[in-house]
């Protein structure tokens, strides 16, 4: 039994004082439960002050969620110590090295969720592993803002600013992307010129400086214009080509309307140019192909998407709130480097390394 304890705390990645002392394994309810305790004699830093050497002033029971073995989902279970600190005054509870303060998961259980989030709707995540939606977003909370708080947008020079509805008939979100990272910086509800004044000062609590943005590339807006003339005066303005386009469909529908007269295979075929690509049917695309060798105006709309942020609303599924949205906004469009690896990630190096 030892010897399997010292395999499992191996396993847990523990080391002293830190042990396995005892496994219960249910077949039936596929769990697994580890009950992890310290050596009676340890003393531990002070979490508030770090002064080193402090005695256990008492433990509090905890639980954790951690990753499955195999099929079966597993527990950590340990009375966490408390200590009195003699140089601070106060008593608090040691952080342990599984997971942060807290939380009911472990490290290694919060960096699969958000591997797989980054990859799968939040809700399809929380159903693969057994937990609420919920948990699943208070976890990405946590991370994505920590990575975000550690971004440095000192060299953003030129950016686009769009705007995407959170649902249909909901609140507008604004997005502030750098263009030539192609990532995104900065997003908030609203799609006024104060949505610009805060996308800068989010810019400043970066590094960056709004007096630095050389160019901005935005939809026809005038609350766009009149946000990006204020809060980032010496950037150039520019209008994204989707946002052209999309005004100027409306003139292709009219010059459409005009050619069916000497054009007839231009008949019934409106939706042709407007639905999404994946919705076609067979019939539709072999119309779409034929009718784009025509060169006509209205095959150039239909090729522009803002596909990033479609994929964070996929992601985000079921979202509830805004907030909820920007942040898988965020992780699928940020670029972080500092989020947590996946717990299954490969060490090994390249042959050419």
């Amino acid at each position: 039994m030892a010897q399997e304890h010292a395999l499992f705390t191996a396993a847990l990645g523990l080391s002293a004082p830190w042990e396995v002392s005892d496994i219960r394994f249910d077949a039936e309810a596929k769990r697994i439960d580890f009950d992890v305790t310290f050596a009676s004699s340890s003393r531990f830093a002070c979490p508030a002050c770090g002064a080193e050497g402090q005695p256990v002033h008492d433990t509090r029971e905890r639980t954790w969620q951690h990753l499955h073995f195999f099929e079966h989902q597993a527990y950590i279970h340990a009375a966490v110590p408390r200590v009195h600190c003699q140089a601070f005054g106060k008593t608090k509870q040691v952080e342990v090295p599984w997971a942060r303060p807290e939380s009911g998961f472990s490290e290694l259980f919060e960096a699969l969720v958000i591997t797989l989030c980054q990859q799968m709707p939040v809700r399809q995540v929380a159903a693969y592993l057994g937990i609420g939606d919920d948990p699943v977003w208070r976890i990405l909370d946590h991370y994505v803002g920590a990575a975000r708080a550690q971004e440095d947008f000192s060299g953003v020079r030129a950016v686009g600013i769009d705007e995407t509805a959170s649902r249909r008939g909901q609140n507008d979100i604004t997005v502030f992307q750098e263009l030539e990272e192609r990532r995104l910086l900065f997003a908030c509800e609203g799609r006024d010129q104060a949505t610009v004044g805060r996308s800068a000062e989010d810019l400043r609590e970066h590094g960056g400086e709004p007096a630095s943005v050389e160019a901005a590339c935005i939809d026809m807006s005038k609350a766009y214009i009149a946000g990006v003339q204020r809060h980032l005066p010496q950037a150039a303005i520019t209008f994204d080509a989707f946002h052209v386009v999309q005004l100027a469909n409306n003139a292709v529908d009219q010059v459409r309307r005009t050619e069916v007269r000497t054009e007839p295979e231009l008949k019934r075929t409106r939706w042709v140019w407007l639905k999404d690509a994946w919705r076609h049917s067979l019939q539709q695309l072999t119309e779409l192909h034929h009718l784009s060798r025509m060169r006509l105006k209205t095959a150039r709309a239909w090729r522009l998407k803002n596909a990033q942020i479609q994929a964070a609303k996929a992601r985000a599924r079921g979202f509830r709130t805004t907030c909820n949205l920007i942040t898988v906004c965020d992780l699928i469009g940020g670029k972080f480097t500092r989020l947590p690896a996946s717990p299954y990630g490969t060490t090994c190096k390249s042959a050419a390394a």
